[in-house]
């Protein structure tokens, strides 16, 4: 069995792209992935980043969901501490029957502080603060699945689920309609940032499926580990084959193609002006340069692309993920970082079916998972 392979849109639009290029290059890419093959398409939900521009990845998931067949959706992540969690339970629930299977959830607790600001939070930099909104907006969510009658008044919130009535026979207008998740209940995952994540933690505490965004060696095994060993201390099996990773691929003909296509082309475009001035922001280049054994004043766009992405043949890139597998465990999916080709889409969609049918299938997955105890 093959890697699995998925796309995560966060979009890094370029800034002055509009709200319907936004909407349309994110349905676009959720149509060709399907057609190539990719098992998953998550998009993220940012309210404040110009770069990160869709508040609402609920829409792009009904859009595309009625143009594509097989793939797989989520939205990654809800940000919890931003919605309501009752009207979140019920958009999830339908949104879930809608796909019949091809969705899962994605929660998280929000990166930016300015998004946070906007919806009424003035700590969101308290990463503690907003993780305790995270865990009791999930726990009103799953309340309001079970379809079970309760009121809860919580720390953030107040919710509940009324008790259905029953009239004479065939008497239906009292009945509650029913909006729980496809199934009964949806699969979530949690993306882990920071180095020790405390949404890996809770992920695994949850058995939730694990997502880590890829910000060095050392931080990908302790996301591992604090997952696992969350996992296993509350019976829960950590098997690697559920793991997403985010990176930054790309393939073409030859190495120097890739590289070429890269360097000048959107990718390049959006970490010069945007993502490289994050990582520095975030912490993420230190465990960069760690892994590399190289000097700050080293790290330049051309370094990030020869010491961090995967990027040039089928060949290369086979090498430099297996090269990670083996440092790291290795993980189920490798989920890559979308970018902005929307004006000329042919170098993007190319590079990732030669990802589908020429890497994906020579990656060495991570032996099946041993139960606990």
């Amino acid at each position: 069995m093959a890697m699995e392979t998925g796309l995560i849109v966060h979009p890094y639009m370029r800034p002055e792209r509009t709200a319907r290029q936004t909407f349309d290059w994110c349905v676009k890419q959720a149509i060709e992935t399907d057609k190539i093959g990719f098992d998953s398409i998550m998009f993220s939900e940012h309210a404040s980043q110009r770069w990160e521009n869709i508040p609402n990845p609920e829409l792009i998931i009904a859009a595309a969901a009625r143009q594509t067949e097989r793939i797989k959706f989520a939205p990654m992540a809800h940000i919890l501490p931003h919605h309501n969690p009752a009207k979140l339970a019920i958009m999830v629930g339908w949104l879930s029957q809608i796909l019949e299977g091809r969705y899962f959830l994605g929660v998280g607790a929000g990166a930016y502080p300015d998004a946070s600001y906007i919806h009424g939070i003035k700590n969101g930099e308290d990463t503690q603060f907003t993780n305790e909104m995270v865990r009791e907006s999930l726990d009103i969510m799953e309340k309001i699945w079970k379809r079970e009658p309760f009121f809860y008044e919580g720390r953030f919130w107040n919710a509940g689920y009324p008790e259905e009535k029953h009239g004479d026979e065939g008497d239906d207008q009292h009945k509650l309609a029913d909006l729980s998740p496809w199934g009964g209940a949806p699969e979530i995952a949690v993306t882990g940032f920071s180095a020790k994540s405390p949404s890996m933690r809770f992920a695994g505490e949850r058995g939730f499926r694990p997502m880590s965004i890829f910000s060095g060696l050392d931080a990908l095994k302790m996301h591992w580990d604090i997952y696992s060993t969350a996992a296993e201390a509350n019976g829960h099996v950590a098997d690697r084959s559920r793991y997403h990773v985010s990176q930054t691929v790309f393939v073409a003909d030859t190495d120097k193609e890739a590289k070429r296509l890269v360097m000048e082309g959107p990718i390049g475009y959006c970490f010069e002006r945007y993502l490289i001035p994050i990582w520095w922001r975030f912490g993420m280049m230190d465990g960069f340069i760690k892994d590399a054994g190289a000097d700050r004043a080293d790290v330049d766009l051309e370094w990030v692309v020869d010491n961090v992405f995967c990027v040039g043949s089928p060949d290369t890139v086979v090498d430099k993920i297996n090269t990670l597998f083996e440092a790291s465990g290795g993980w189920g999916t490798l989920q890559i970082e979308s970018h902005d080709y929307s004006d000329d889409p042919a170098p993007w969609f190319n590079s990732l079916a030669m990802i589908q049918s020429e890497v994906a299938p020579r990656i060495s997955l991570p032996q099946p998972a041993v139960s606990a105890g």
